[in-house]
């Protein structure tokens, strides 16, 4: 979700699809991308090798934006608007893009757990627990203050294998992939879609990953994607990579690279 000077306001829906009623926090938190594209809250960040960095490079929209309501319960079947408004930064900083993460996360009911009998029944010296999942959902909320400055490149791409499942339920076995990196240049994120094809154009593309992003924290950021087939020796193997942001369809970068 991308909001700027001319595009200050935006709305998530949320829907709950359960049988029973359900109590959601409606948050603004502040997550970093790491190297293998996993993104982690600044406090887990900062608990990891080479976090500390990143979290330093993150330019947060944390007090520039305001989400509302920031607690709903819904009845079953029910949804509620959630309204984001925000507040740009005065320009001249050297940044352009300012980001944290809207996250809606379930609340327990307060039912949940031993009710004061049932814990007094209990056998001397005897533990009991009850493990509920709690769900969560994370939208990255971008607030740009100039015009997004797009600039990637693909380098080092090889076959490698991974361990996949052919069905749901089958046993893992090694598959083809390819491995690649996406390095990133200019102030701001890049998104946009990955294809990687063989040198037969009326071929279908080996690998598709849409919706992939580079974060302002990090110069480069590692894939490795299952290919529909094993590429044969002496074949030629093009990736390309297009923006889904600012000019959509644009090809950002290209790498062809023959199988050994």
């Amino acid at each position: 979700m991308v909001l700027d000077r001319s595009s200050r306001t935006a709305t998530v829906y949320i829907f709950n699809q359960g049988q029973a009623a359900a109590t959601f926090d409606i948050t603004l938190v502040d997550r970093v991308m790491l190297p293998d594209g996993q993104i982690r809250s600044v406090e887990q960040a900062q608990g990891s090798s080479g976090g500390q960095a990143l979290v330093a490079k993150l330019v947060s929209a944390h007090d520039l934006v305001l989400a509302t309501p920031r607690r709903v319960t819904l009845a079953p079947g029910k949804g509620q608007m959630i309204r984001l408004r925000a507040v740009p930064p005065a320009s001249g900083g050297l940044a352009i893009e300012y980001r944290t993460h809207l996250t809606v996360t379930n609340v327990p009911p307060p039912e949940t757990g031993l009710t004061a009998a049932a814990a007094a029944s209990q056998a001397p010296n005897q533990l009991s627990f009850q493990i509920r999942s709690v769900f969560g959902l994370s939208i990255p909320v971008i607030i740009r203050t100039a015009p997004a400055e797009p600039h990637a490149r693909l380098e080092q791409p090889r076959l490698t294998q991974l361990q996949a499942r052919a069905t749901p339920d089958g046993p893992l076995a090694p598959v083809p992939a390819i491995e690649f990196e996406v390095a990133r240049e200019g102030r701001s994120s890049v998104f946009g879609n990955i294809e990687v094809r063989s040198g037969d154009r009326a071929e279908q593309p080996l690998a598709i990953a849409r919706g992939i992003g580079v974060y302002p924290e990090i110069d480069r950021r590692h894939f490795s994607l299952q290919l529909r087939r094993a590429p044969k020796p002496g074949e030629t193997l093009t990736i390309v990579f297009t923006d889904d942001d600012a000019r959509p369809g644009t090809e950002l970068a290209r790498i062809a690279f023959k199988v050994p």
